[in-house]
């Protein structure tokens, strides 16, 4: 009840700074014009947000299989942390944001760049934060299969892979955060349906309001994601405590 309690304050002094400033509704529009516009066009925005859940989701997916490989990749061959662990960090100079539009050009107006756009911010978290979990696994744990003789192979499946899976968690938590960006960002630089896309629309016509209402539709649907995959992770990750529940 705690962030809903927040949330209806948040709002009422919103509404109450509106009413008492007398701001014009195209600058700041009050809750209740929010309201209204999402009642009024729920049907539009409900289309628009599907095509925005598709590209967040999939950009999820294949973010999350393109780290987890690169991941291991670097884990199990040196080769690739001399070589592609400089171009992995490296690449994070270059603002993802400027590549929306080489990203539309060379895959068109549609879905796919706009995937591929989540894909790039989201595959950098889940990388870099399953691959600092490899590389810090109990050494106490890699002594014993030393002196097991376990192969490299057994190393990393059945002790390295295990013990980083945490860490794993870690970024597919900020992945989840960090996943809508990418969809918008792509349907602002070029675009015919999503909610960046209604967005930018709405912006050009000083609809203030509908701006309002998509960015509030979205940043439902961004919450409902992390909480739906903090949840998962906790039900697959069952031996890992939760430290802050415990002191609370």
């Amino acid at each position: 009840m705690r962030p809903l309690i927040a949330a209806i304050g948040l709002l009422l002094a919103w509404e109450g700074y509106v009413w008492w400033s007398e701001v014009p509704p195209f600058l700041l529009p009050a809750p209740t014009r929010v309201a209204a516009a999402l009642v009024a066009r729920w049907d539009i925005l409900l289309g628009h947000a599907g095509t925005t859940a598709t590209e967040i989701v999939l950009g999820l997916l294949f973010g999350t299989l393109l780290g987890v490989g690169t991941a291991l990749l670097l884990a199990a061959w040196r080769g690739a942390r001399r070589w592609v662990l400089p171009l992995l960090i490296a690449s994070q100079a270059i603002p993802v944001f400027a590549i929306a539009p080489l990203l539309v050009l060379w895959l068109g107006y549609g879905l796919a760049s706009k995937v591929a756009m989540a894909t790039l911010i989201i595959f950098f978290p889940v990388a870099t934060a399953f691959y600092d979990g490899l590389r810090r696994t109990e050494p106490g744990w890699l002594d014993l299969a030393a002196t097991m003789g376990a192969g490299r192979a057994a190393v990393l499946w059945r002790i390295r892979v295990p013990a980083a899976l945490p860490g794993l968690a870690s970024g597919l938590r900020v992945a989840a955060a960090v996943a809508p960006i990418g969809a918008v960002v792509g349907e602002w630089v070029g675009a015919s349906a999503g909610l960046g896309y209604v967005m930018l629309q709405a912006n050009g016509r000083s609809q203030t309001d509908m701006m309002f209402a998509a960015l509030t539709l979205l940043a439902a649907m961004a919450m409902a994601l992390w909480f739906a995959t903090d949840r998962l992770l906790r039900a697959l990750l069952p031996w890992q405590p939760d430290q802050l529940s415990e002191e609370a």
